[in-house]
């Protein structure tokens, strides 16, 4: 198995300006948020952590850049690493922990009485090899329908009823002859991973979606799954929603296609449930301007849980390890992680978070995890980042390629397969 963690975005670290020598509490913090739900919804904690007396320089980077985390490697390898730093991708954790610089935040948790009261499926995602090395954020849904209500009722649709996707697919030609896009699609790599993923829990299911992804230390997914119909199955939807894409698709990134179901262009998009944040900074109102639902007919939900690391190790002073312990303590206080959720999109990751932050969609995210066997992490937890990368690659190619048949999909996977894993 290959890594190429350590090399992406090196020129982009290099390029970064060298960060001074740092003093006790004055930190970096890194992150590849850009958007006004994302920024807004993260500056609940560096507000809370600057007003504690520390000071915060925030290293940026586009998420497309950023990838499976590559980036934070870099900087870390180029003598610059961030105190802080945001992603969910396990082999980040593995590389800077293997560096002698990770650090471990499960007794801290326990310590302040948080553990119990995250979620189980926000227990397991948090943890790297059996520790628990990330500050948990946000729970997102990776794939779930947001639609325009307004534009429902015009076409005369209502997709609280859509019991399977051809339901949903039957109502297509209603939405078009009322003038309108019928699934909002965008065009880069990362839009096409999640779209696959979040097809492969909701139309493939559990049990072939662990196949396809799951990778224990030193070991591979199942390559039985490449005859799985499942497996088939989600290619040919993934075929047609992007089938669906309008003239702009090309380059427009998440949240431009957001905006086009809230401007009045589009009836739904497919996406994580992060897209919420994007409709209330736009001040509109669930339950008038938009609902959420689960993919009809949905087998399974895959589960992002947004978290952030802190750096341990020789090249941290006992004043900032304390202030980076701050920020855990900040990120997992009910109040402020309400707060965050609220304006991210997000649920929040303790049950025990304010009532008046939970919303009917959050509520909905909740119920799908309270369901035995309906819900599955985010690839990043369990998988190769060279594997990720490279079903990114291949989805997004088929996207484009309108002459790219299921068989071609299946067979350029397996062939990354063998170069990865044999």
């Amino acid at each position: 198995m290959r890594s190429k963690l350590a090399g992406i975005g090196l020129a982009l670290a290099l390029a970064i300006a060298p960060i001074a020598k740092t003093s006790a509490a004055d930190l970096t913090i890194f992150h590849s948020w850009s958007n006004e739900s994302e920024i807004k919804a993260l500056n609940v904690f560096v507000k809370a952590l600057k007003a504690k007396g520390n000071t915060i320089k925030e290293l940026a980077v586009p998420h497309e850049q950023s990838g499976a985390g590559g980036p934070i490697v870099s900087l870390v390898i180029a003598g610059t690493p961030p105190n802080i730093f945001l992603t969910g991708n396990a082999d980040v954790y593995r590389d800077i922990r293997d560096r002698g610089l990770g650090q471990t935040v499960g007794e801290y948790f326990d310590k302040i009485g948080a553990t119990p009261n995250f979620p189980a499926a926000v227990q397991e995602a948090i943890k790297v090899d059996g520790e628990v090395r990330k500050i948990p954020l946000g729970i997102h849904i990776d794939g779930m329908v947001y639609y325009n209500m307004k534009i429902a009722k015009a076409a005369g649709v209502d997709p609280t009823q859509w019991k399977s996707a051809d339901d949903m697919f039957a109502d297509m030609d209603k939405v078009k002859a009322a003038g309108y896009n019928f699934i909002g699609v965008g065009g880069n790599t990362f839009q096409a991973g999640y779209l696959f993923h979040a097809l492969m829990a909701a139309v493939a299911g559990p049990e072939v979606y662990k196949k396809f992804y799951n990778v224990s230390d030193g070991g591979k997914p199942d390559p039985s799954v490449f005859e799985e119909k499942g497996l088939r199955d989600a290619i040919e939807m993934f075929r047609k929603i992007t089938a669906q894409a309008d003239e702009g698709w090309t380059n427009r990134q998440w949240n431009e296609t957001t905006n086009t179901v809230i401007s009045g262009k589009t009836l739904m998009q497919f996406h994580g449930d992060w897209m919420k944040g994007q409709w209330k900074a736009n001040n509109k109102v669930l339950g008038e301007d938009f609902n959420c639902i689960n993919w009809p007919g949905t087998k399974a939900v895959a589960v992002t849980v947004d978290a952030m690391g802190i750096l341990g190790g020789a090249p941290v002073s006992k004043d900032q390890l304390a202030a980076e312990f701050d920020m855990a303590s900040i990120a997992v206080d009910p109040a402020n992680n309400g707060q965050f959720a609220a304006y991210k999109g997000s649920t929040p990751v303790r049950v025990d978070a304010p009532e008046d932050k939970l919303d009917a969609c959050n509520k909905l995210v909740l119920s799908n995890l309270a369901k035995d066997n309906s819900s599955v992490l985010n690839p990043f937890y369990i998988s190769d980042s060279d594997w990720i990368n490279s079903i990114w690659n291949t989805m997004f190619t088929f996207q484009g390629d309108r002459n790219m048949t299921t068989d071609d999909v299946i067979a350029m996977l397996k062939g990354e397969y063998e170069s990865i894993f044999n």
